[in-house]
């Protein structure tokens, strides 16, 4: 397990750079959108990210290092963060497990549900159609779901 998550980033704060404060995680189902995005804003992460400078932030490598970490290891990992993941998932209602872990460690979770999520072009339709809905979602405190499409965002019940 320790081989996979980083225990310390190397060096130091860029002196031309403020730290940045990551709020997204976004999972290994949805790895090419979340490199998409991580070029984009500061505040958004994925594993193996090996962090970048971005508007003049340094955000820091990704803790998670490695796409292949199992729910049980990241999902923890990234809810005492306070970070809200971002994946795929259309069933995911049916994963009690990953429920589960939701749940136990009190994380924050956005679901790309829609049919269409199954490439990154469509990925990033699905999350740019909802990105004013879901950005704010980050400061609530966890455990949820929430599931995303186009043109809904609806709370998964966690029973």
């Amino acid at each position: 397990m320790g081989y996979f998550l980083r225990v310390g980033t190397p060096g130091g704060v860029s002196p031309s750079a403020r730290p940045a404060e990551v709020r997204f995680y976004f999972d290994a189902d949805v790895l090419g959108l979340a490199k998409v995005i991580a070029r984009l804003r500061f505040d958004a992460t994925y594993p193996g990210d090996p962090g970048s400078i971005i508007h003049r932030h340094e955000r820091p490598a990704c803790p998670i290092a490695d796409s292949a970490v199992a729910d049980r290891v990241w999902i923890p990992e990234v809810a005492e963060r306070g970070w809200l993941i971002i994946t795929r998932d259309r069933r995911i209602q049916d994963h009690r497990a990953e429920i589960a872990a939701v749940k136990d460690h009190q994380a924050k979770m956005v679901v790309l549900s829609s049919l269409e999520a199954t490439t990154t072009w469509m990925q990033l339709e699905i999350l740019m159609a909802s990105w004013r809905r879901i950005e704010p979602l980050h400061r609530l405190a966890g455990p949820f779901i929430f599931r995303a499409t186009r043109t809904s965002t609806a709370r998964v019940a966690l029973e």
